[in-house]
């Protein structure tokens, strides 16, 4: 009994040794498949914080020189010609499979990054373009919770795994003329 002991401490070690690294190895494989896709947007505080119906900090900006009156985003939506300075960065993502996709709002408001079958309007009929219909993804806004769990808000992220080959197309729910095309190949 005594000889198996060190025998069957040593096979112990060795395997808790090769899972050890088996999961560093892993890990670091994981972290170099990594796109990274940031939310920008230039809300301006003064107009967004004081709607009723939003939260007093609703905006929290970070843009450096002019930003975007809640009037004047609407105002420019409703013509057809959204704020430009509100979008994702990069609009087009080429990545292997496998890859998964981290999105980070470096804006001032909430945004969400949802998987759409086609580009169209969002949940909120005065941003959408004249005559854009809601697609059916963001139907509902927060309240479809599949809306829900793509929503960033400011200063966190949402990951994207498990893309299948080919083209997948992503807009914000509440600005929908934020949108991006990632190709997995």
């Amino acid at each position: 009994m005594k000889s198996v002991a060190p025998v069957l401490l040593a096979a112990l070690l060795f395997a808790g040794t090769t899972i050890m690294l088996a999961q560093e190895h892993s890990s670091q494989q994981h972290s170099a498949h990594v796109a990274q896709v940031v939310a920008l947007d230039e809300c301006d505080p003064d107009t967004f914080n004081v709607v009723p119906i939003l939260r007093p900090d609703f905006c929290r900006s970070v843009a450096a020189g002019g930003s975007t009156p809640l009037s004047e985003l609407f105002d420019k939506a409703s013509k057809g010609t959204p704020d430009p300075g509100w979008d994702f960065e990069p609009d087009a993502l080429k990545v292997k499979e496998g890859t998964d996709i981290s999105v980070v709002n470096q804006g001032g408001e909430p945004h969400t990054f949802t998987e759409v079958a086609e580009f169209g309007g969002g949940f909120i009929d005065g941003l959408n373009a004249p005559g854009e219909q809601t697609v059916p993804e963001c139907s509902g806004g927060f309240k479809n919770i599949a809306v829900a769990r793509t929503r960033i808000v400011q200063g966190s992220q949402v990951q994207v795994t498990g893309l299948s080959k080919g083209k997948h197309r992503f807009q914000c729910c509440i600005h929908p003329w934020m949108r991006m095309t990632v190709d997995v190949k």
